[in-house]
């Protein structure tokens, strides 16, 4: 007689189940946690000075309004969101869902979860009092006091962010790009909410993008992201290398895209000694020499692209699905620095910096 083949079976709840909870967080822990190595770096009291410059949302009505969640929360769960590459009504189900994110936000099953609307309305707040860029730069000075970013060398480049493709009539693309709203888009809103005037199309080695631009200036040693600019995608690369560096700054390595007497002026007049990988034409080629040339500077220039890989292959962060400048520009800029929190996170547990290894706390 064949016998039964025997496999695991679903148990029944008990009275002590509750206490499995803290089992399998352990069991997570070992696996290795992304939030629960990144909350025990991270100073979370850096970013109150700038989340208490929030303006206060009026009542509505007479009876008021219940008290909303507190800032750090709600920034706490844009931090998941951003390193997860999570829309808002997926960080509201992936929030009820995960141990390891109701844990990275001290909340339990008793507990509210903001809903999507109360997570796009905090992140509106923020972007309409410009704090995404103060709250990058409190990070910044954060950690060039602490020793995070070395000044041993800069790196800067930049990447495509693309948004949804909109499909538009030819007459309607040139109104855009002449800065006019296109007829009859005025007499519907609903349209109009969902069509980006400020994304631009270019085209790159023969492929074709549509959004806006990451401009960054990168610690060769930290890969930390010092300082960032955002445009449309048809702003080339050079146009934001003076925005992008500084008096003073130390040498800095950038791509053929850089090449050129335009922007070897920005940096010699700001005394920066510069790195640039040289540009061949169809009439001129590299000679050995300049290949030569060219291979040594990209065996420091190509850190820059870690960078760019971790945010989109981890993060997601290279594709967003908001509409307009304003906002596009606040949700890049707060990935710049959900990136430096994960890419710190990995300097302290690696130690990635040599003997001495900074601390965030």
């Amino acid at each position: 007689m064949k016998s039964e083949k025997r496999y695991v079976r679903s148990a029944d709840a008990g009275l002590f189940d509750r206490f499995d909870r803290f089992d399998r967080l352990s069991q997570i822990d070992k696996m290795g946690d992304p939030l629960a190595n990144l909350d025990a770096v991270i100073n979370w009291e850096i970013f109150q000075p700038v989340l208490d410059m929030m303006p206060e949302g009026e009542p509505k009505g007479a009876g008021g309004r219940p008290p909303p969640f507190h800032p750090m929360f709600m920034f706490r769960i844009l931090v998941i969101q951003s390193l997860c590459g999570l829309h808002d009504e997926q960080t509201q189900f992936q929030i009820l869902d995960h141990r390891s994110f109701a844990r990275f936000l001290a909340i339990t099953d008793a507990d509210t979860v903001p809903d999507q609307n109360t997570i796009r309305e905090f992140r509106e707040k923020l972007t309409r009092a410009s704090l995404f860029d103060k709250l990058f730069a409190a990070f910044d000075s954060h950690l060039t006091q602490r020793g995070f970013i070395t000044r041993k060398g800069n790196m800067v480049d930049a990447s495509f962010v693309e948004v949804p493709r909109q499909r538009n009539r030819r007459d309607e693309n040139a109104a855009i790009k002449r800065g006019e709203l296109p007829e009859g888009w005025e007499e519907d809103p609903k349209r109009l909410a969902h069509k980006d005037l400020d994304a631009r199309w270019t085209k790159k080695n023969n492929e074709t993008f549509y959004g806006y631009k990451n401009h960054v200036n990168v610690d060769l040693e930290s890969k930390l992201i010092t300082r960032t600019v955002v445009t449309d995608a048809s702003v080339h690369d050079s146009q934001a290398l003076d925005s992008l560096t500084e008096e003073g700054d130390p040498p800095t390595w950038v791509d053929a895209g850089y090449a050129g007497e335009p922007c070897a002026r920005i940096l010699r007049s700001k005394n920066i000694t510069a790195h640039v990988c040289e540009k061949g034409s169809r009439n001129k080629p590299l000679t050995k020499r300049q290949k030569r040339s060219n291979r040594k500077k990209s065996g420091k220039r190509s850190r820059v692209e870690h960078v760019f890989g971790f945010m989109t292959g981890s993060m997601g962060a290279m594709y967003r699905r908001s509409v307009g400048y304003v906002r596009n520009k606040a949700g890049i800029i707060f990935g710049n620095l959900v990136y430096n929190m994960a890419r710190c996170e990995q300097i302290v547990r690696l130690r990635t910096l040599g003997r001495r290894t900074p601390q965030l706390g």
